[in-house]
């Protein structure tokens, strides 16, 4: 199966997502795009793919988009693309894509409806909760 991450490092759920993914025994593709920076068509397929908007995709919390004024309302899509290209923090992450579909994996558990197989249990994530029990069953 093939599956890329666009990934921040710095990020938790991120990183949980691709330990997810890495402990199941897949080997994603791992964009790691603060540094590799976004192009439009590509950015613009991604939110598509994922069912999202620049607006739903947009990174509220820990990003600089209340500074920059694009919390507001009346700020356009376009307006929010061409800040997402400006400053890739912007984006929200990680958004996994896989031959099951493409998502932005918020909260991590997300992840687990892109694979085929998850890995053993019991399976926690990096604050101590549960993710897979000791049965490989997810938890809900």
């Amino acid at each position: 199966m093939t599956i890329t991450i666009y990934h921040n490092p710095e990020c938790g759920t991120s990183r949980n997502v691709l330990t997810v993914l890495e402990a199941a025994g897949y080997t994603p593709t791992v964009v790691e795009y603060l540094q590799t920076g976004w192009t439009l068509d590509p950015l613009l397929k991604l939110i598509a793919d994922a069912g999202l908007t620049p607006r739903t995709a947009l990174r509220e919390s820990k990003s600089p988009a209340k500074e920059l004024g694009l919390l507001e309302p009346s700020v356009s899509d376009e307006t929010i693309l061409a800040a997402m290209l400006e400053t890739p923090v912007l984006v929200n992450r990680p958004i996994v894509v896989t031959p099951k579909g493409t998502k932005l994996c918020r909260p991590s558990e997300v992840v687990l409806d892109l694979i085929d197989h998850f890995p053993p249990g019991p399976f926690y994530k990096e604050d101590g909760s549960l993710m897979i029990n000791a049965e490989g069953n997810r938890v809900v």
